[in-house]
This record gives C-alpha cells, structure tokens and sequence, in this order.
C-alpha cells in the first residue's frame, strides 16, 4: 500500500481511533498520521500496551 492511500484510510478512521481508544487526544491522532511506529508508541504510552499488543491493534485497524 504506498503512503498516500495509508494516508487516506488513516484520515477515515480517526474517528473510529478516538471513539475506540478515547485517551488519545486530537493531538496523538494527528502526529500518528497513519504511520505505524508512531500509533504503537503512543498505545504504549497512553495504555501502557507492550509493542504486540499495540501491533495487533494497528492490524485491526488496517482490516
């Protein structure tokens, strides 16, 4: 998938994210942009979730 389709879904399910995951603030959702790095970071940091866990939700998301 080339980033400026990630970029797109990554838009149409902000919504979903925040609704899901509501301790990430506008901010988070807006640095994460889709990519994956970032979003795992910030569910460790706000959820305390280990790097797998966080994985295994950003591939929920992407599904």
């Amino acid at each position: 998938m080339n980033s400026d389709i990630a970029e797109g879904k990554w838009r149409q399910m902000k919504g979903s994210v925040q609704e899901k995951w509501g301790k990430l603030t506008d901010d988070d959702v807006d640095q994460v942009e889709g990519n994956f790095e970032k979003f795992c970071g910030k569910m460790q940091e706000r959820y305390g979730m280990s790097r797998d866990q966080a994985e295994k939700e950003f591939n929920r998301l992407k599904d």
